[in-house]
């Protein structure tokens, strides 16, 4: 809209007539002064290299005068020692063949001994009939390019030096917690006339301290204990529960070997020690007395049991059943615990196999969603009844490897088996 009796300028307001003007001024530089100024470098050669004309850009960054170069220097001449053999077996030769070559790093010499990252592109100018008369290059400062590359490269290096060192540090700590775990545990089983023993501990992870336990030990001259448990919980707390458990349960069954009386002890022990502390700890064991009869070559087996999995036996006929032992209580959660009870006698070529939830808590199936269980467990153990304690723990210990990522918690095997010939006096066992 227009007030009324005036008239729009046809040619715009005089305000956008001076913008128009100094933008027509930006436009004014001649195409002589943007080849020698443009932000980058260009040159002309002959065929030979011999340089032709340079703009006074690349001659700024040469450090060089432009009668000192045209006429009197090739290419190569500008080119670190590096650079002019690349010139000379790759560059050249791949020019020649293609007409063209682009994006190549190399490297120009200044006045003073430095250097500056370049990167050059060249094409050959050809005649009317096709034969070559010259060589045109752009070549572009990439000092900030190099930079940032060898500030990746810096980062890449740190990153690795901290990944091996990381790496270190894990197998360091891994050495230290098997170490660790070693020492929570029998290092060999003991010989017990007319049994045999074989025993398996297997960590979910390299990195963790598990809460799995066992141990076999002489009582006096004709009986000996054995226990197996389960730790709640991971880490150096759970391996301090495991340590206490250990040596508790070897000093109650040298005080009384009864295993009810041994579980109440611990009981005892872990609930004083770690109620109130706002970390209460617990377990499940299952604590046992052998008994062997050398007469009749059987061996009377009594047991008590504080929430853990039942054991199984596995007979000579080729059967496995449960040693149910329902009802006990878990050891160290309350301060008046009780404990089922459980006999049975093993007769030559019958073994009885105790086991932590690791084994029957397995993930299986391709979804890894289904825990292996017990019946599973019941029916591998069925398909090697009649075998040594060694042999059992062997197929256990190949069914472990089965279950791959499937398995999520420590597993402690610990079979105890009656030979069907005369007993190989050393010790069986597998770590």
């Amino acid at each position: 809209m227009c007030r009324t009796g005036q008239q729009p300028d046809p040619h715009g307001t005089s305000k956008e007539k001076t913008a128009h003007a100094a933008f027509a001024a930006l436009l004014e530089d001649s195409a002589e002064e943007l080849y020698e100024n443009a932000p980058c470098g260009y040159l002309s050669t002959l065929m030979d290299g011999t340089i032709a004309k340079i703009n006074a850009t690349l001659l700024n960054w040469l450090g060089l005068e432009r009668d000192a170069v045209v006429g009197r220097m090739r290419f190569t001449d500008l080119l670190t020692v590096g650079g002019k053999l690349y010139h000379e077996t790759h560059f050249a030769p791949l020019l020649q063949m293609q007409g063209k070559i682009g994006g190549i790093a190399l490297e120009i010499k200044q006045v003073g001994g430095a250097r500056m990252p370049v990167l050059v592109s060249s094409v050959v100018k050809r005649g009317g009939t096709g034969e070559p008369l010259l060589i045109r290059t752009t070549i572009f400062d990439a000092s900030d390019r190099r930079a940032y590359e060898q500030e990746l490269l810096r980062a890449r290096k740190a990153a690795e030096q901290a990944r091996r060192q990381a790496e270190a540090d894990r197998a360091r700590l891994q050495d230290a917690l098997a170490v660790l775990q070693r020492s929570l545990l029998p290092t060999t089983l003991p010989h017990v006339p007319g049994v045999e023993a074989a025993a398996h501990y297997r960590t979910a992870s390299p990195d963790r301290l598990g809460g799995d336990f066992y141990d076999l030990f002489p009582i006096d001259n004709k009986r000996f204990a054995f226990f197996l448990g389960d730790v709640c919980g991971k880490g150096p707390q759970a391996a301090a529960v495991t340590s206490l458990t250990r040596y508790t349960l070897r000093a109650a069954a040298l005080h009384d070997p009864e295993p009810v009386s041994a579980l109440s002890t611990l009981n005892t022990v872990l609930h004083e020690r770690y109620t109130g502390s706002g970390d209460p700890r617990y377990c499940t064991v299952i604590f046992g007395i052998l008994e062997p009869d050398p007469v009749t070559g059987q061996v009377t087996v009594r047991l008590a049991a504080g929430g853990h999995p039942p054991a199984l036996i596995l007979r000579a006929g080729g059967t496995a059943d449960f040693l149910t032992t329902p009802g006990g209580f878990l050891v160290g959660a309350l301060p008046d615990a009780r404990f089922a009870t459980a006999t049975t006698v093993l007769a030559p070529g019958e073994t009885l196999l105790l086991y932590t939830d690791g084994l029957t808590e397995a993930r299986t199936g391709e979804d890894r969603t289904t825990l292996y269980g017990d019946e599973a467990l019941r029916d591998f153990t069925a398909d090697h009844a009649g075998k040594p304690p060694d042999a059992l723990i062997q197929a256990l210990t190949g069914l472990l490897d089965d279950f791959g990522d499937g398995l999520d918690d420590d597993t402690a095997l610990l079979a105890l088996g009656i030979p069907t010939s005369t007993p190989d006096p050393r010790t069986k066992g597998t770590e």
